[in-house]
């Protein structure tokens, strides 16, 4: 750019002239159609998402009398969605790829003059670089129900760069070709997640066999109680449900615990078991996590860290509190405790799990299997996540 024309940093062969630069309202007219008698679908926008039925958000249609209010949005045109999501903190906007649908009448619905390439302007209005005009728009006072203050006008003045209608094609066939990867490679991800669900639910739900037998949880671990005292251990762990134990400035992107307030943490070390009773979705009787990281790490006195004194395969052990098959005996014997996110865990309760025993070579088959599992999808998760940054590059550099 030399100040007064506009050009990307990045752009196909061919393409030289400066981009446009003008308010959405140029080029936008606003649709404002109804149709009491539409059967068309009744839906809603998703960050992320784009266009769902309303019915999969919500198990039902929120319609209700007010469905003669809704808007009849047809194919090609678009529609604001202006409220604020943990994911779109600004609202977002998205262009309607079925024939018809009836979408709720709080949206600011659109079409795009022919003269511009409407998946473009869409991908334009869906940058997290519009958030900046956007939060510029947001009144101080944002509507109790979670809807932003803007108004339609507000909307249609916010500012885009366009390039040629032939240079926006190109533009917006490549990312949404890079859409449709990224779709497929999350499909890949969800679908390894549930077989490994499956597996994990079969083996250990299936422990009644030959070789097998049941030990007590105390009779095969010890609890440690090694004290970081002096404070020379930094590297603070958390045990999440998701991602295992890790340092906790990976996973808060800070470290929540401040030095001084670590005296009272326990010491962890390669190969140490550590169980955090902390309810959540994946792990509805709290995380019960086997450390591999090879540098020690210390942790919230909140958590138990247990040390393995039996000859019993670990990856084997390590995967078996990742099923639920020891949560039943939590439910028959705990008790919910005072704090509803946490389990109410004393010393005997833990120490009575049950924990199912094969013979050494089924522990080694079974590990081995479900270590190849966790390998693959942690590579289909990683390539999943560099697609993710490769599409953020683009559009980061594509459009100005």
């Amino acid at each position: 750019s030399n100040g007064l024309e506009k050009y990307p940093k990045l752009r196909f062969p061919g393409f030289e002239e400066p981009y446009r630069a003008l308010c959405l309202g140029n080029i936008a007219t606003s649709v404002n159609r109804t149709d009491p008698e539409s059967m068309a679908n009744i839906m809603m926008l998703s960050a992320g998402k784009g266009f769902i039925m309303q019915s999969d958000k919500y198990s039902r249609d929120n319609a209700g009398q007010s469905l003669k209010k809704y808007i009849l949005l047809k194919k090609g045109e678009l529609a604001y969605n202006h409220g604020a999501s943990k994911a779109k903190q600004y609202g977002c906007c998205y262009e309607l790829l079925e024939d018809e649908a009836r979408i709720p009448y709080v949206y600011h619905c659109f079409k795009i003059d022919e003269k511009e390439f409407t998946p473009y302007v869409a991908l334009e209005l869906n940058n997290p670089k519009m958030d900046k005009q956007l939060k510029r728009l947001v009144s101080s006072s944002a509507r109790m129900d979670g809807l932003l203050n803007i108004s339609f006008d507000d909307y249609m003045s916010v500012r885009l760069t366009l390039p040629s209608y032939f240079e926006q094609m190109k533009i917006a066939d490549f990312l949404n070709t890079i859409d449709r990867r990224i779709e497929l490679q999350r499909a890949l991800v969800e679908s390894l997640k549930k077989y490994k669900r499956g597996v994990i639910q079969h083996i250990f739900h299936s422990s009644s066999g030959v070789g097998w037998s049941y030990v007590k949880l105390g009779n095969i671990f010890k609890k440690a109680s090694r004290r970081n005292i002096d404070g020379k251990i930094k590297n603070v762990i958390t045990n999440s449900a998701e991602y295992g134990l890790i340092p906790q400035r990976d996973f808060f992107d800070k470290n929540i615990a401040v030095d001084g307030n670590t005296l009272n943490y326990f010491v962890i070390k390669t190969g140490d078991f550590v169980y955090n009773p902390r309810k959540s979705n994946n792990a509805p009787y709290g995380p019960f996590n086997r450390y591999t990281l090879k540098d020690n790490g210390i942790i919230s006195p909140l958590y138990t860290c247990l040390v393995l004194q039996a000859d019993i395969n670990p990856s084997y052990l390590a995967w078996y509190f990742k099923s639920d098959a020891w949560h039943r005996y939590i439910y028959d014997n705990g008790s919910q405790g005072v704090r509803h996110d946490r389990v109410s865990m004393t010393d005997d309760l833990l120490m009575g799990i049950p924990v199912a025993i094969p013979s050494a070579d089924n522990q080694r088959k079974i590990a081995r299997m479900l270590d190849t599992v966790e390998t693959r999808l942690l590579a289909f998760q990683s390539e999943y996540a560099l697609l993710e940054k490769v599409r953020k590059g683009f559009m980061q550099q594509l459009f100005i």
